[in-house]
């Protein structure tokens, strides 16, 4: 058995890894979703340094270091876990990890101290393709605005270490090949120094915890 820390993105409660965690039990493995603060728990004064704590704190209660799972801007909280614990690895879905010194998720308005999910416009093409109307309301109604200290904080990388650990980039969305032309142009400079990285293609849209967690399952198994 293996432990899966899963991070979810912005707006997302833990929940949304439910049918996650049921596939992966199924296989022989331990899922773990991260209650983030400020993410489902009505803390609305949540930081930054309070969703790491979350994060490192689930790490330590895993009796060998775990896979690390941060799904979209998430992925930043997963890069941040390996540069702070022993990790067996890390998977990031549809996202990608901030350098030291830049802020986490900073780049959507913030209403009434915190940054809330925009709406299906802002995600037309191939993020939400595969979500049907019935599946975009349900997962609309449970997004939780996400706190200004959370989305405005400040990533802080010190362990050169992290790029040792092995990345899996789990592309949904976009393609591999997508991916590849990004690192050569120097956009994704955390993933560039990542000594062993793999790209994975999953067609889906952002969200394949939800559309494909059987298929989503069985990448991290593979892991």
């Amino acid at each position: 058995m293996t432990d899966i820390v899963l991070v979810a993105g912005l707006w997302l409660a833990p929940q949304v890894w439910t049918d996650v965690v049921t596939e992966l039990d199924r296989r022989g493995h331990r899922g773990i979703p991260v209650a983030l603060p400020g993410q489902g728990d009505g803390n609305t004064e949540a930081t930054l340094d309070d969703q790491v704590a979350a994060v490192l704190a689930a790490i330590d209660d895993c009796a060998a270091p775990p896979l690390v799972v941060g799904h979209s801007a998430a992925a930043s909280l997963a890069w941040i876990a390996a540069d702070r614990r022993p990790v067996a690895g890390v998977a990031l879905i549809g996202g990608f990890p901030v350098g030291d010194g830049e802020a986490y998720a900073d780049f959507l308005p913030i209403v009434d101290g915190a940054m809330p999910f925009p709406g299906w416009p802002a995600f037309e093409g191939p993020d939400s393709a595969d979500l049907d109307a019935a599946t975009r309301e349900r997962l609309a109604s449970a997004m939780i605005p996400v706190p200004e200290a959370v989305v405005r904080g400040v990533v802080q990388l010190q362990n050169e270490g992290r790029y040792d650990v092995p990345v899996t980039l789990i592309c949904p969305e976009f393609t591999p090949d997508d991916a590849k032309a990004w690192l050569t142009a120097g956009e994704l400079p955390e993933l560039a120094k990542a000594r062993h990285l793999d790209l994975v293609d999953l067609d889906s849209g952002h969200w394949p915890m939800v559309t494909q967690p059987a298929a989503l399952a069985a990448v991290f198994a593979d892991l």
